[in-house]
């Protein structure tokens, strides 16, 4: 990988400082790959039913060939404190940024597919340094903000068992060998899935955690929905939304989950195009596409063109594609479900987002997680929500742990 690492001392568990600077050489090459694009002919329909359209993906390569600047975001990401420690035999990349208030409650927090760190730099500060955003220092935390083994600067695991259990258990670890005795967690899409299995483990040094894409489909709704069957009659009008919304993304929305569950290693040319990636990263779900579309007209959105195409360019650069693909195939072989209910035992706050992939009803919440501390819908944002809407995302963490400080 290219970033430098500093290896203070040979012991495996020791913290080594972290400086992300990728060869010109490389930058070039790929805004060479973007250039020799070789396009297909345009979708035969009018609207995104087919996946990403032609000329998104065209007016995404013209900037990203001759205006976006990779260094800008090297240099925001330079300039945190990152590390590397290995753990299980990898090493794990994290962000460490302490508050510099007192009682600063330390957090973990996880990003999802397809991500990276990159999407939580917008939420540092806000969480770190409350004074300065409209808050106070009793709202402070200490962020820890790992990579997800095979995803961005961490290490790419070369055998099988780095899924959603394992990943859970080494941010126990993490946060230990940190100091940490007590900490909470937090995550959206794969991070959700992390924290709720977080929060099965029976870790005593786990105070609670949040969810922006909360585990509390049932069992029995959960496969039902994965049938594509009627929707059931008993539920109420929140339940039934949540629901149609499942199921219309298990038919439709999730193909890619199931591409990657079952056959991450046929992706070798998406992962070898720049262009093959953004057009698969686009493809995400529906709500964001359209909003990526909007970003990519000129409209001002919760993102922009060079936020998209950071995280795009760093998995293209570290080469991370197919590995982060396989994380898909480790939870198809633990079988979790990605909607479903985990069994969470610890305080647990949840942030309901509309345009997220389906919005959680309180009565499945209350369910899902007995320990249900914070419930809340927000006006606007979906499923990349602090990237997106960084200062609602913000309020909800806050307000969601306010509870369990000084426990």
């Amino acid at each position: 990988m290219n970033a430098n690492v500093q290896t203070k001392g040979s012991d495996s568990t020791a913290i080594r400082p972290f400086h992300i600077n990728f060869p010109e050489a490389e930058l070039n090459e790929m805004r060479r790959r973007i250039k020799a694009t070789r396009w297909p002919e345009r979708e035969t329909v009018k609207d995104q039913s087919q996946g990403p359209q032609l000329a998104t993906l065209q007016k995404l390569a013209r900037y990203w060939e001759t205006e976006y600047d990779w260094r800008k975001v090297e240099a925001r990401l330079n300039a945190l404190p990152n590390f590397v420690t290995e753990i299980d035999g990898l090493d794990i990349h994290f962000i460490h940024v302490r508050s510099k208030h007192k009682n600063a409650l330390p957090l973990i927090i996880t990003h999802g597919w397809p991500g990276s760190v990159i999407e939580q730099l917008k939420i540092i500060d806000p969480l770190t340094n409350p004074t300065a955003h409209g808050a106070t220092a009793a709202d402070a935390f200490d962020l820890v903000i790992p990579s997800m083994p095979g995803y961005g600067f961490s290490g790419r695991p070369t055998t099988t068992g780095w899924g959603p259990a394992h990943i859970a258990n080494a941010w126990v670890v993490l946060m230990k060998r940190l100091g940490y005795t007590k900490f909470a967690a937090q995550g959206g899409d794969w991070g959700a899935v992390i924290v709720d299995v977080m929060g099965t483990q029976g870790h005593p040094e786990l105070l609670g955690i949040h969810s922006n894409m909360p585990g509390v489909i049932p069992v029995d709704i959960d496969g039902a929905a994965r049938t594509g069957a009627p929707t059931p009659s008993n539920l109420s009008p929140d339940e039934k939304l949540c629901y149609e919304r499942v199921a219309t993304v298990y038919a439709k929305g999730i193909g890619y989950g199931y591409q990657m569950g079952l056959r991450p290693q046929a992706l070798y040319g998406i992962a070898d195009s720049p262009v093959g990636i953004a057009g698969y990263f686009l493809d995400h779900d529906a709500r964001s596409l359209a909003m990526i579309t909007r970003v990519f007209d000129g409209q001002p959105e919760g993102l922009t063109r060079d936020d998209i195409l950071d995280n795009v360019t760093l998995t293209w650069l570290t080469d991370t594609f197919i590995s982060g693909a396989r994380l898909y195939w480790e939870d198809f072989a633990a079988q979790y479900s990605f909607f479903g209910v985990k069994g969470v035992s610890v305080p647990a706050a949840v942030s309901v987002f509309p345009d997220e992939l389906y919005p959680a009803p309180k009565s499945w919440s209350e369910r899902a997680y007995p320990k249900l501390i914070h419930y809340n819908t927000v006006e606007k944002g979906g499923h990349f929500a602090a990237w997106e809407q960084p200062k609602l995302f913000t309020d909800e963490v806050r307000a969601g742990f306010k509870s369990l400080r000084n426990s």
